[in-house]
């Protein structure tokens, strides 16, 4: 019989990348988790770490069973929602997670909502960024994440989690109110091409989504100011000291002096928003509701 403790040790070691990682994750220490794959290697009379270099890696066979481990741990979500009674009125606690904007937008009136519709269910918010937000899932810690479609992020083949798209979050262009192009309904970005630009951080995947946009527009954007915070980006922006790409969902301080101009063209740059569970864990009924409602919500926060 295998030990679902040890093999939950491996599956950390797969999605931290060291068992240095994991085992701070799980509260071990990297001996203490290294002894405890060993003995499941021992037990199924296979290697599952090979040294490389200073540290390890995981063998084809530790690779090969940790499909099996997922499959495991999907089955095991599965029994938990079975258990509740999948029809049941959605009760206990919902635990779910999003970046700042996410959360404001999207979580908050999800939770609202569910509140009046669902009283017996208590909701509780984590803010943090995307890769968190997984860590989060991963460690059972949320049941629920609203994260932004990334390369640092898992492929949706990943059997570990279970991502549906939610909505596209467009892009568009914030200038100042006095700026020429603030009377235009809509502009194609190129005539932005000659602005000084206020980016986001260089290594964010808003700065990414900034630059992808900016060159499939033909330029690409002289970052006189570099900046994180959406709010602080508009506030530059209401100064004159340049023009920026700023999503639809995020939300500014009233009364700036700032206008959001609608980009031509088909279809517009946009970052892509997911719901995400453990894979199996989308049937258990709290978080199908919650799921319900964000697909509910979505549509009029972009509009």
């Amino acid at each position: 019989m295998i030990d679902l403790r040890r093999l939950r040790i491996l599956r950390a070691v797969a999605h931290y990348g060291t068992v240095t990682a994991a085992a701070r994750a799980l509260h071990f220490t990297p001996s203490a988790a290294s002894q405890q794959i060993r003995q499941l290697g021992r037990e199924l009379d296979v290697t599952l770490l090979e040294p490389q270099g200073r540290g390890v890696r995981l063998t084809p066979a530790a690779r090969t069973l940790l499909a099996h481990a997922d499959a495991i741990e999907a089955r095991w979500e599965l029994a938990e929602t079975d258990l509740r009674g999948r029809t049941d009125e959605p009760a206990g606690s919902l635990r779910a997670a999003a970046f700042p904007v996410a959360l404001s937008r999207l979580l908050a009136p999800m939770a609202k909502a569910l509140h009046t519709a669902h009283p017996r269910l208590a909701v509780s918010l984590t803010e943090a960024d995307p890769t968190e937000c997984l860590n989060l899932l991963f460690q059972g810690a949320v049941d629920l994440a609203v994260i932004e479609a990334a390369p640092s992020i898992p492929p949706v083949t990943d059997r570990r989690f279970d991502q549906v798209p939610l909505l596209d979050d467009v892009l568009d262009l914030l200038v100042p109110d006095d700026h020429p192009l603030a009377a235009r309904a809509t502009v194609p970005l190129a005539e932005a091409a000659e602005e000084p630009w206020v980016l986001p951080v260089p290594g964010t995947t808003c700065h990414a989504h900034a630059m992808s946009a900016c060159g499939a527009a033909g330029f690409s954007p002289h970052g006189a100011h570099q900046v994180l915070d959406w709010g602080a980006i508009a506030s530059v922006v209401a100064q004159g000291l340049g023009v920026a790409l700023v999503p639809r969902l995020a939300e500014f301080s009233p009364g700036l002096p700032v206008t959001r101009v609608r980009l031509e063209g088909t279809p517009a740059p946009a970052r892509k928003l997911l719901t995400c569970t453990r894979e199996g864990g989308r049937a258990r009924p709290a978080v199908a509701a919650a799921v319900a409602e964000l697909e509910r919500i979505a549509p009029a926060v972009v509009a």
